[in-house]
């Protein structure tokens, strides 16, 4: 009845009456550990008010959100009959596709980018990503749609596979990774178009209604620091978090060319899991890890997934990030450049920190290198100077 697919996303199938609901009961709230749970009743063949009242238990015990999606038409009525699609949020079944043959046009570390014909393309997620987040993205491209941010139409959320994906509208395009790579004659051109995207971004002044700040976010992670961090560190890094401007710019979070797709000479956005809103350093950061830190310092056997990511090889990736700056900056000299760049190594470093308190598996297996080798002997006797990048950019 019960089967857990990852930390906030479960499996329930068969028929569930008073028969099992005690061992439905019990199954189900072992398995839900998270606040907001994500139901999956792709199978769940039929629920009785006594399965319902479970749901109801789950409802109260997680004090979050309660979504069940893939839900069949005939189990949709129950819901909708007894009212419980008011306590719970419930979507029905979604509709599948296929992508066996499909060309492949991008790849990162949320999933890969297919496209199905020449007009949609398909984002289909790794299994370990759940609905709620995949629901998240499309509402966040939504949101940047109306408000006047270059990116593609997302479509509805679909099935593939044991996968959930986005479809986008993408005529007959491809990454800006891939066409920096294919045609070097127009790198400059690219870079160009590259750096007027980052500033229009940059440059929009959105509300809080709009999309989360990102500082409220980074202020909820560093409680989660307890275990690797002192009372006096945690208490930095909130002071530093303070220092960013409250700008109103988009933060896109993952600003690479490879989520960046070129639809009729226009730049747009397709990769938007983490949109928020704030000061434009914090994204620069981000430009800096994907472009430069990365590639420069990546293993050699993470080299492939990194320049699968990104569209192009690693030579290429760092030129394109020295390129971005110089432009974005203004700045010519090349020890200025460095000395630049060093200052937007030191953001990097507090977003790496604060990332552990995301709570993602990778940061997590390597948090106690991170505070030692970034927090205690990078942040900490550089303070006053990220203290000073932070509201100054």
């Amino acid at each position: 009845m019960v089967t857990k697919i990852n930390d906030s996303t479960i499996k329930i199938s068969g028929r569930i009456d008073s028969n099992n609901a005690k061992q439905f009961e019990d199954e189900l709230l072992a398995a839900a550990k998270t606040k907001d749970v994500t139901l999956d009743a792709a199978e769940l063949e039929y629920i009785s008010s006594a399965g319902l009242r479970v749901l109801l238990k789950l409802k109260k015990s997680t004090k979050g959100n309660v979504l069940v999606i893939n839900v069949s038409p005939d189990v949709y009525d129950i819901f909708g009959v007894t009212g419980f699609d008011n306590i719970l949020d419930v979507k029905k079944a979604l509709r599948e596709i296929d992508v066996t043959g499909c060309n492949i046009i991008g790849q990162g570390g949320n999933g890969i980018v297919y496209r199905i014909d020449d007009d949609k393309i398909v984002k289909v997620y790794k299994t370990s990503v759940g609905f709620s987040e995949i629901e998240q993205e499309r509402e966040f491209a939504k949101n940047a749609l109306i408000n006047g941010i270059p990116c593609v139409i997302a479509y509805d959320v679909v099935k593939c596979g044991e996968s959930y994906g986005i479809v986008f509208e993408m005529l007959k395009s491809d990454t800006l990774g891939h066409a920096i790579k294919n045609y070097p004659d127009k790198f400059d051109e690219y870079i160009e178009k590259y750096v007027a995207l980052a500033k229009e971004l940059h440059g929009a002044k959105l509300a809080e209604e709009v999309f989360t700040s990102v500082k409220t976010i980074l202020h909820d992670r560093v409680p989660k620091l307890a275990k690797w961090c002192s009372e006096e560190e945690m208490q930095l890094l909130d002071s530093l978090i303070d220092e960013m401007p409250d700008e109103g710019s988009l933060i896109h979070g993952d600003l690479h060319p490879g989520n960046i797709m070129i639809q009729d000479g226009e730049l747009v956005l397709i990769d938007m899991p983490e949109v928020t809103i704030g000061a434009k350093i914090w994204d620069l950061a981000s430009i800096y890890r994907d472009l430069i830190s990365g590639p420069q310092n990546a293993r050699p056997d993470a080299m492939v997934t990194v320049e699968r990511s990104l569209g192009m090889p690693k030579e290429t990736a760092i030129k394109a990030g020295m390129e971005f700056f110089k432009l974005y900056t203004g700045i010519t000299d090349d020890k200025q450049l460095e000395a630049y760049l060093g200052g937007i190594g030191l953001v990097y470093a507090l977003n790496v920190v604060l990332l552990v308190g995301s709570g993602t598996p990778d940061a997590l297996n390597v948090a106690d290198s991170i505070m030692d080798k970034l927090l205690r002997n990078v942040i900490i006797p550089n303070e006053q100077s990220l203290r000073y990048l932070l509201k100054s950019q």
